[in-house]
């Protein structure tokens, strides 16, 4: 890792928070975990009600840095190609490939859990191979790739929810809360009067790039790549872990463990640290592992949380 490169792009990470932070107030836990997913070549799941910010992010997220976003609306009715693109007859008579609106950097996929799972897994299949398949041709997707997920909390009916196998996907779970008081009252007055302030552009394609190759190339301790696949294996049946036998049906898979430490070295990207910690790898913990572990019925039946279950093992 070339230390002279980290520095410089270590330099424009303050100058990015400022830019957001024009347009999204609070939520600064949420944004931070979208640039590490980003920056670590990874997809997020954000769970949260209507009606918190989640476009206006993705928005603000293309406008900062550079590159294009797109949203789809994630409907019963909606097909595959309605996503990925599909073969239209043009005036010469010929079969002619439209592509779908994946064909972007960011893209917004809302309300993923609201249509069927062949729709659903058009899209998880994309993000994996970050090509689409269309009449026996592959097409590359654009680079950099990021896909930001959203599943509603509330009105379980007519949903189709996503399979663990298809969770496992996605690189961080972040959730949503309400904003504060003081953040409410600071975003009614900046959306209700003249024209929302938008951040200034401070990074380009290539520079996401380049922060993700970086990221890659950070060095790891040994001992910290051990403490996060420690971690992960506390949260299977067969640990030693009694909060674990006691509420968990099954806990997280190797990607866990991948994860950890890809989002540990962005983490410490993030702050101008050379080398993640240990305590890099527990500030992305519950991002990582929320989605990958399941309660059983007891742990259900008491109320525990998957955070609460992470929490303990930290």
């Amino acid at each position: 890792m070339d230390k002279a490169t980290f520095d410089h792009y270590y330099a424009k990470v303050s100058p990015l928070k400022e830019e957001i932070a024009k347009s999204i107030v609070g939520q600064e836990k949420v944004v931070e975990g979208l640039l590490l997913s980003m920056f670590a070549k990874g997809h997020a799941l954000l769970m949260g009600v209507p009606g918190l910010a989640k476009t206006l992010m993705v928005n603000t997220l293309g406008q900062v840095m550079g590159v294009d976003s797109n949203r789809v609306q994630f409907t019963p009715d909606l097909m595959p190609s309605d996503i990925t693109g599909s073969e239209v007859l043009n005036k010469n008579r010929e079969f002619e490939f439209i592509p779908g609106p994946i064909f972007t950097n960011i893209l917004l996929a809302d309300e993923i859990n609201r249509t069927p799972p062949k729709t659903q897994a058009a899209l998880l299949e994309a993000m994996q191979e970050k090509h689409v398949t269309n009449g026996g041709k592959q097409m590359d997707l654009p680079n950099p790739f990021f896909v930001l997920a959203t599943q509603n909390p509330i009105e379980q009916e007519g949903t189709y929810p996503l399979p663990e196998a298809q969770l496992d996907r996605f690189m961080f779970l972040l959730k949503v809360d309400y904003p504060t008081f003081d953040q409410e009252l600071a975003i009614v007055k900046a959306t209700t009067g003249g024209k929302l302030e938008m951040g200034s552009s401070v990074l380009s394609a290539s520079d996401i790039l380049a922060i993700q190759d970086l990221v890659r190339a950070i060095p790891v301790a040994d001992n910290v790549i051990q403490y996060a696949v420690e971690l992960v294996r506390k949260t299977r049946s067969d640990s030693s872990e009694e909060i674990t036998k006691k509420f968990l049906s099954w806990g997280a898979g190797p990607r866990a463990s991948q994860y950890l430490i890809l989002g540990a070295k962005a983490h410490a990207f993030m702050n101008g640290k050379y080398t993640p910690d240990i305590e890099d790898v527990q500030a992305v913990a519950e991002w990582v592992l929320a989605h990958r572990i399941v309660l059983n019925y007891k742990g259900v039946a008491e109320g525990v949380t998957e955070e609460d279950i992470i929490r303990q093992i930290l």
